[in-house]
């Protein structure tokens, strides 16, 4: 297994849990505090060294390749009033990292987006971000995983534990957990998408972060449609596992929901709170609020 360069970003999904906020603009554009959603899985990913990057988008999508392209009007505006400060943000996107992109023309699910990457991944292993999954970590929850599959030399899914309610909701992981490993790394035996509370074989969710090896193209070309249709991420890896070993990682830090209303209103508050700039500011404001239930 070589090392690990590129990050695939799939991008193209209608984003209906956002409607209709999402009907004229991508979902992965929708602000959280002072930046795009898709900027924090691009920065996570860049902040563990990867050094070419690849989104996957779809009709309507042209906001996101604006946004890491440089916008030669906006720097010349602002250069002219003198706002360095401003000017500094800006080019600070576009010079991040260099960033390829493809077009998934048709909806036809991760597993499918992952596919219309495999021209640009050139037969390395690579890591896949999920943009509606940001993960605030010491260390890039992208770089942990990483590690592991330098150690263990295959595909790795992140996975953190939920309340048993709530395995519904989820890919679920059964494995065995590796000596060695702190109870973090498990050789994965199987995986259930959104199994019933009595029937899940454990409480380990599978969420938006994989490293993968090049041979899950060729299992996923062979995958059949699953629900909606859609080529499932899941099920190739299911059969990945028949080829060759697959691990799942309980990565350090804690993962928010960018994905959903409530879950993205949540993320917010919480991200505010943490800003330099005025994170001291809104929590006096919170504290102002009167949130007794009448």
């Amino acid at each position: 297994m070589g090392k690990i360069h590129r990050a695939v970003f799939p991008a193209a999904g209608l984003g209906t849990r956002f409607l209709p906020a999402t009907k004229a603009q991508p979902k992965e554009m929708i602000v959280l505090v002072d930046k795009p959603i898709i900027q924090y899985s691009v920065e996570e990913a860049v902040a563990a060294g990867l050094e070419n990057l690849v989104i996957i988008t779809g009709r309507g999508k042209y906001a996101i390749e604006d946004h890491f392209d440089v916008s030669f009007e906006l720097e010349r505006i602002l250069e002219d009033r003198g706002r360095s400060d401003l000017l500094s943000v800006v080019r600070a996107v576009s010079d991040m990292v260099q960033i390829a992109y493809v077009r998934q023309k048709e909806a036809l699910g991760l597993g499918h987006a992952i596919l219309v990457a495999r021209d640009l991944v050139q037969g390395e292993p690579f890591a896949v971000l999920l943009g509606d999954d940001i993960i605030d970590a010491d260390e890039p929850c992208i770089g942990q995983m990483i590690s592991v599959h330098e150690r263990h030399h295959g595909s790795v899914v992140a996975i953190m534990e939920v309340p048993h309610e709530d395995v519904c909701r989820y890919g679920i992981v059964d494995g065995i957990p590796l000596a060695g490993e702190d109870g973090r790394v498990f050789r994965v035996r199987d995986m259930v998408e959104k199994p019933r509370v009595e029937d899940s074989p454990s409480n380990l969710a599978i969420i938006g972060r994989y490293i993968l090896t090049p041979a899950i193209f060729d299992v996923l070309e062979k995958t059949e449609r699953g629900a909606g249709g859609e080529i499932q991420l899941t099920d190739g890896l299911r059969n990945l596992l028949e080829r060759e070993p697959v691990f799942a990682y309980k990565f350090r830090g804690k993962r928010y929901d960018a994905g959903e209303k409530l879950g993205f209103l949540k993320t917010t508050v919480e991200f505010a709170l943490k800003n330099e700039e005025f994170g001291p500011a809104f929590r006096s404001y919170l504290k102002s609020l009167n949130l007794n239930e009448s």
